[in-house]
């Protein structure tokens, strides 16, 4: 048997899937499954997985269904002592398995591996890092502060903690995988791989730019998390963590195309971000995001992107991450 099973779920990916397939295959450890749960896919998605010939490669279909069934799909084949996912449009460096099962090996008592992560763009140019947290051990207070895994093609879990845990949660339609690690970690132990390995590609109107679905999943995991027994110490940290919620909606919300946001979305979302947090009044980021908000609702979108694009500093709203709050003294 494998020691790690890969699972891939694809939904007409035919755009990003070879590329994906491709990051996984070409990985230094070998010793792996690579498990695509197809849910019924209408485009030529299919007919590309067709073509790349490799033993490790399994092919499963399905009806359509949300990313959590189609992951909890997978595991239902799996073989492997370890897991990991994968989304159809995302990128691994190709020591990423060796890696995180190397750490795991070295940390006995810890159950789950994860590492640094950049977003990048459509053609795979780089946009910016996403996470650069290290927290080792008992990680669970920092999880409920900040969803420090940053993608649910990151972590890599044995597959006895996944199953203890019963996977994901099927009911949400987003969140699935920060919900997913703060389950484990309010019962295991994670070691960190300081090295970027996953590669997270933001796509305009993929499921994580819709920001009102985003918004809803993610206080429904929170709300959650916080009702932990474990939190019980951790109560005060539920207003950081809201806060930190809204800069990254707010962030999210103006990254649109002009003319394709939802101005009164964002607008409450900047708001609710000056509730959850009164001191971005004192900083530029809050005027500059408002600024943008004006250029993109009351300019022509042709022109409201032309302007933007001549000021990209003017464009870029990801200052927001920098006010992220990643720790407390407790």
């Amino acid at each position: 048997m494998p020691i790690i099973s890969v699972i891939i779920p694809v939904y007409n990916a035919q755009k990003t899937i070879k590329r994906t397939i491709e990051s996984v295959l070409r990985q230094s450890f070998t010793d792996f499954e690579l498990i695509i749960i197809n849910a019924d896919s209408t485009d030529s998605t299919l007919e590309i997985i067709s073509q790349i010939k490799d033993s490790r490669l399994q092919v499963y279909c399905y009806p359509k269904a949300n990313v959590a069934v189609n992951r909890n799909r997978g595991f239902e084949h799996a073989t492997g002592e370890f897991v990991t996912f994968v989304d159809a449009d995302d990128l691994w460096t190709f020591d990423k398995l060796e890696l995180q099962y190397k750490a795991l090996l070295e940390n006995s008592n810890a159950a789950v591996a994860y590492s640094y992560t950049d977003a990048i763009d459509e053609d795979d140019n780089f946009l910016r890092p996403c996470s650069r947290a290290s927290w080792n051990g008992d990680v669970f207070s920092k999880l409920l502060l900040n969803n420090f895994i940053a993608s649910g093609s990151n972590i890599m879990v044995r597959s006895s903690a996944f199953t203890e845990v019963n996977g994901f949660d099927c009911v949400l339609t987003n969140c699935q995988d920060y919900d997913l690690c703060v389950r484990l970690g309010a019962r295991y132990n994670f070691v960190a791989v300081e090295k970027v390995q996953i590669l997270y590609r933001q796509i305009a109107n993929s499921m994580s730019s819709n920001v009102l679905g985003l918004e809803k999943s993610c206080l429904k995991v929170i709300e959650r998390a916080f009702a932990e027994e474990k939190a019980l110490p951790y109560k005060h940290l539920k207003k950081y963590r809201l806060a930190n919620m809204y800069k990254y909606l707010s962030c999210k919300a103006l990254a649109e195309i002009p003319g394709k946001h939802n101005t009164f979305q964002a607008t409450r979302l900047i708001w609710q971000t000056v509730i959850s947090d009164p001191t971005l009044l004192l900083k530029p980021i809050i005027y500059k995001a408002l600024l943008k908000l004006a250029i993109m609702s009351l300019i022509p979108p042709k022109s409201a992107s032309k302007l933007l694009n001549k000021f990209p500093r003017l464009s870029n709203t990801s200052t927001f991450f920098g006010y992220i709050k990643v720790n407390y003294r407790y």
